[in-house]
């Protein structure tokens, strides 16, 4: 036989050529040889399976990502939905006992006295006024114009002073002249705030403490009836407490028992009511309102130390201020 006969034993043959097959060698795993850390990140980001830690088509890694997240949306709108079924049950926040302010701030008294000139002008009911201290003369002079007008308008003029104020210069003649024309007003001791309450909607109001002689300080105009109110209701209890003011007299005059201690519109209104005219046509008479009349009546009863305004005419007759 020849070298190459296939049968020949010892010889070789080439695969697959009536030969036995050889196994083929094992395909290295891609998962092998990877550090812990990288298996945990591929399997945490669907790139890997997690039994096996062999490496996932990345198609379905983001399919399986995209499942998942849009399980967390329609989750996530259920729960905004059920925020809003439970905001729909409570009160409306924007009306719940909040109101805007609006505050007007000045720190020059003249400048926040033309203000209050128009304030005054456009009050129609009710101005509530706290001093402590009044200003200097030729500004009481001034403000005493407002006030008459106000007075002959019906406005019910209320003011309470601090005792010490009405000491100063020119402020017993302005007391006095607002009474005759119906104001009321009472003393205290202690006034606890420089104050105006117009209609119990606008507070006028100084910060900080009275200024001598009413000099410039910061003061601030506060819109708003609720709080308005409050400030009212302060002005109520001081007013409560307070004293009637009475008319400093004449040295050597006693109070209410002489002629000469009655304004000629006080005698007027007495003479009026003798002669037994109606309050309409006294108010008409005098050129101001009923309201503003049976304020001066009150006035003039009080003064009289009567107890009716039958009374207080008998006792006018008695001083001979009627005809």
């Amino acid at each position: 036989m020849s070298a190459t006969d296939p049968q020949r034993p010892g010889s070789a043959q080439p695969p697959g050529e009536g030969g036995p097959a050889l196994p083929e060698p094992a395909r290295a795993d891609p998962a092998d040889g990877l550090p812990e850390e990288v298996r945990r990140w591929l399997a945490e980001r669907r790139l890997a399976d997690t039994g096996t830690g062999r490496p996932a088509a990345p198609e379905r890694a983001l399919h399986e990502l995209l499942l998942e997240q849009r399980g967390r949306v329609d989750a996530l709108h259920r729960t905004l939905d059920a925020f809003e079924d439970v905001l729909r049950l409570m009160p409306d926040l924007s009306t719940s006992g909040r109101q805007t302010l609006e505050a007007e701030f000045f720190s020059d008294r003249a400048v926040l006295r033309q203000r209050m000139e128009d304030l005054d002008a456009l009050c129609r009911d009710e101005l509530l006024a706290m001093r402590a201290v009044f200003p200097g003369p030729e500004v009481i002079d001034a403000s005493l114009e407002g006030d008459m007008r106000m007075l002959e308008r019906g406005v019910d003029l209320t003011l309470l002073v601090s005792t010490r104020a009405t000491r100063q210069t020119g402020v017993a003649r302005y007391l006095a002249t607002l009474l005759e024309h119906g104001a009321r007003i009472r003393t205290a001791t202690t006034v606890p705030l420089h104050l105006n309450v117009v209609d119990r909607a606008v507070t006028v109001m100084a910060l900080g403490p009275p200024q001598p002689r009413g000099g410039d300080g910061e003061d601030v105009i506060l819109h708003g009836a609720r709080l308005a109110e409050c400030f009212a209701q302060v002005f109520d209890h001081h007013w409560s407490t307070a004293r009637p003011y009475d008319v400093p007299l004449r040295e050597g005059a006693a109070g209410g028992s002489a002629a000469e201690d009655y304004t000629p519109r006080e005698r007027e209104v007495l003479a009026l009511l003798a002669a037994g005219a109606k309050d309409e046509a006294i108010a008409r008479r005098l050129g101001c309102s009923e309201r503003t009349l049976r304020r001066l009546l009150t006035g003039l009863v009080a003064k009289l130390g009567a107890q009716s305004r039958f009374a207080a005419g008998v006792r006018a007759a008695e001083l001979g201020l009627v005809g």
